[in-house]
């Protein structure tokens, strides 16, 4: 079982993920802004962290950038998973040291396997 951590403003979008991964035996988390994403991920210090970036108070840019260039944090693995499709956000995005970049829509079924390749073995 891993700690995951979805960081989104859209509940329709977070909690069909969250349900496949509780069943897939998972304990997840859900932040519904950036700052709040922020908190929880250096609070629980989850396995991996899929967020999105379009996200009140702090963008999804920011809080990946401030955890990848924490020492404490910049393990845990940042999947992006945003609407947001052009070179320059994937670039952004990469800049910002997240591990994947995915766009929206994701069937909720491919993305379990894009966090599970991420999680520790």
């Amino acid at each position: 079982m891993a700690k995951v951590l979805i960081v989104d403003d859209e509940s329709f979008f977070s909690q069909p993920i969250k349900l496949f991964l509780e069943r897939a035996g998972h304990e997840v988390s859900v932040a519904s802004d950036g700052m709040e994403g922020l908190n929880k991920a250096r609070e629980e210090h989850p396995d991996v962290i899929l967020m999105d970036l379009m996200l009140p108070a702090i963008n999804g840019y920011q809080v990946c950038r401030m955890l990848k260039f924490d020492e404490e944090f910049r393990d845990i693995p940042i999947i992006i998973c945003s609407a947001k499709d052009t070179e320059k956000d994937h670039e952004m995005g990469k800049q910002s040291g997240a591990d994947e970049y995915v766009t929206k829509p994701i069937s909720p079924i491919e993305l379990v396997k894009i966090i599970e390749n991420h999680l520790p073995k």
